[in-house]
């Protein structure tokens, strides 16, 4: 496996939990999300988010309804319990995670760093 392809898997990762922390704040849609995500450095294409919305709601961590917006039908995408209960253990594993490469006090010195801009 090329390395590119490793940072796909490891970023869509990311993009998953990115996607359920948003949908426990506020009911998504693929078109918010991928501006959402470009504003964070994440370039993905439909081709890519709407699959990824499926598989999310297939294993029952978002609950889909359709709305009526401008005359089209907009699919959004709120958290479920489930949903709420992997983000919970995501966000737990993401903190660890960046506790172990960055070090204990990696917020403090992101904290620093966002005061010196």
């Amino acid at each position: 496996m090329e390395v590119v392809d490793v940072l796909r898997d490891f970023f869509l990762g990311s993009i998953k939990i990115h996607i359920l922390y948003h949908a426990s704040i506020e009911p998504i849609y693929g078109a918010f999300l991928i501006e959402e995500l470009a504003s964070h450095g994440y370039d993905i294409s439909p081709g890519t988010l709407y699959p990824t919305l499926q598989q999310l709601h297939k294993d029952e961590l978002l609950e889909k309804y359709e709305e009526k917006v401008e005359g089209k039908i907009r699919k959004y995408y709120v958290i479920t319990d489930k949903g709420q209960q992997v983000l919970k253990e995501g966000k737990q594993q993401v903190q660890e995670l960046a506790e172990e490469i960055l070090g204990k006090d990696w917020r403090k010195i992101s904290d620093e760093s966002i005061k010196e801009k």
